[in-house]
């Protein structure tokens, strides 16, 4: 189908097909492609780019999964393996504060491996504790894939698991562990995890009793466009049932420390193409994140100009993507964040977890 006729579906506000989403990841028009992005975006949020204060923690690099794209996991005993006491990452949180006192990251980001030995009392105790010592942090934490562990040594229902980890102080969840959603490549770059139907079943979960989330997938592996195209209907799909999911974020793939054979890091090309045809198929989906982390400065700053409105946050010890070999730094700067945006042609609107501006 020619990029035109797409393009009419596009500024008329239809909806593409699966099909339409494959010739634009075909294309090399990449300007169109980019121009129509932007357009979408704009017509959902104005011009402007978000970026939150935030603070990533992963408790442990412990995990009885060891999937073969993933450099940051660790088996127990190994050299390098961690695990951080609850009183450890309150300290850590207590600590990020500007010079003048005050805490500079409105969210907690806490996602980790799944550590064999402890039980779902420990996240409730963990949740419990931030709650208590910094009672206005919004708390964005565990994967699907977490969650369904958390459920299987609790011997608890998704449900009930869910509703324990919110009333300890969970707010919103990230979107994390979905990879690629179709079995065939699932079942070869990480076996051992949950399936693609039991991590969109945690997520609607989730949904149902009031947890946004967001939604990731991970590209430039051994996956092609029409598995990608997949993936993303899925996600649109469920979307479509629950308006759960708050952003989409398309994670390239970094393949240093990880066991696929002859993978590469993504192209700059690509990069833009995958954030681009995000944002044009997943026309339910508020937001599309460009995650510097994993795009670098320069591309994700570029990508505001192809479909996304959201560069994500100043971070603070990353330490997931830069087990991969991420060349980014580990954090950025609020200033860092202002300075991208603006010179992108956006206008920066810091946000809370909600996308509600933040009053300063």
């Amino acid at each position: 189908m020619p990029v035109d006729t797409i393009k009419d579906k596009i500024l008329t506000g239809r909806r593409i097909t699966p099909d339409d989403a494959i010739t634009l990841f075909k294309s090399d028009d990449i300007y169109t492609l980019g121009r129509l992005a932007n357009h979408v975006a704009v017509s959902k949020n104005g011009n402007s780019a978000y970026f939150i204060q935030n603070r990533h923690i992963n408790p442990t690099n412990i995990c009885v999964n060891r999937c073969k794209f993933c450099a940051f996991s660790r088996s127990k005993g190994d050299n390098d393996a961690y695990e951080l006491s609850i009183e450890e990452i309150i300290k850590k949180l207590k600590i990020s504060k500007s010079k003048s006192g005050t805490r500079c990251f409105h969210e907690a980001h806490i996602v980790g491996g799944l550590h064999p030995d402890r039980s779902l009392e420990y996240y409730i105790a963990l949740l419990s504790a931030i709650k208590k010592t910094i009672p206005d942090l919004h708390i964005k934490a565990f994967t699907a894939v977490e969650i369904d562990y958390f459920s299987k040594i609790s011997g608890l229902s998704l449900r009930k698991t869910l509703l324990s980890l919110k009333e300890a102080g969970l707010d919103t969840m990230p979107g994390g562990g979905a990879e690629i959603l179709g079995g065939r490549v699932r079942n070869k770059i990480c076996p051992e995890k949950i399936t693609g139907m039991r991590w969109l079943k945690v997520m609607e979960t989730a949904h149902r009793i009031g947890i946004k989330s967001n939604a990731t997938m991970l590209y430039g592996h051994i996956e092609n466009y029409r598995q990608r195209v997949e993936h993303m209907m899925k996600i649109r799909d469920l979307q479509d049932k629950t308006a759960g999911f708050q952003a989409f974020i398309p994670l390239a793939f970094h393949p240093m420390n990880t066991k696929i054979d002859g993978a590469k890091y993504t192209s700059g090309i690509d990069d833009l193409k995958t954030i681009a045809v995000s944002r044009l198929f997943l026309d339910n989906i508020p937001h599309i994140k460009a995650y510097w982390i994993m795009l670098g400065e320069k591309i994700a700053q570029l990508a505001l100009m192809f479909g996304a409105d959201d560069l994500d946050g100043t971070i603070i010890e990353e330490k997931i993507t830069h087990s991969a070999g991420a060349l980014s730094g580990v954090a950025l700067t609020k200033n860092d964040l202002i300075n991208l945006i603006i010179k992108a042609g956006k206008v920066p609107v810091e946000r809370d977890s909600f996308y509600r501006p933040v009053q300063h």
